[in-house]
């Protein structure tokens, strides 16, 4: 069974782009635009990319494993209707994959916004928030 709703899960396998936050050593945060795909196998974010090893993100994850990964965009702007689907967990690198050194986000807290009323008043809507059972 999956840490997501079916409707954040849609929402998360039709987003191209979301962006991952990282915790540098001296505490300080990075915020990273990245490529993603959702690994059904074992419910996670996967992020990879073009000399991952070798970038700050991956250093700072394979330091503490402290992150947090949105995924949003506007469904449109008049009227003002902003998503979100928010992950807030345990950040692993992996070295070994078939897409290469790469970033593994396990949820912890899954936090979403405007998946699923549309036609609710963006200043009405509540926001889904949980905490993932380990």
């Amino acid at each position: 069974m999956s840490a997501f709703t079916e409707t954040e899960l849609a929402y998360i396998l039709d987003q191209p782009l979301g962006r991952l936050a990282t915790s540098q050593t001296d505490g300080t945060l990075q915020v990273s635009p990245v490529g993603f795909t959702y690994n059904s196998e074992l419910d996670s974010i996967d992020i990879a990319g073009y000399r991952m090893a070798h970038s700050k993100k991956y250093a700072n994850v394979a330091a503490n494993g402290r992150v947090a990964f949105v995924i949003d965009d506007l469904a449109s702007v008049r009227p003002w209707r902003p998503r979100c689907v928010e992950i807030r967990g345990r950040g692993e690198t992996i070295t070994e994959s078939p897409r290469g050194p790469l970033i593994r986000v396990f949820p912890e807290r899954i936090i979403s916004f405007g998946l699923d009323e549309a036609d609710t008043p963006t200043h009405l809507l509540k926001s889904n928030s949980r905490d993932v059972d380990q």
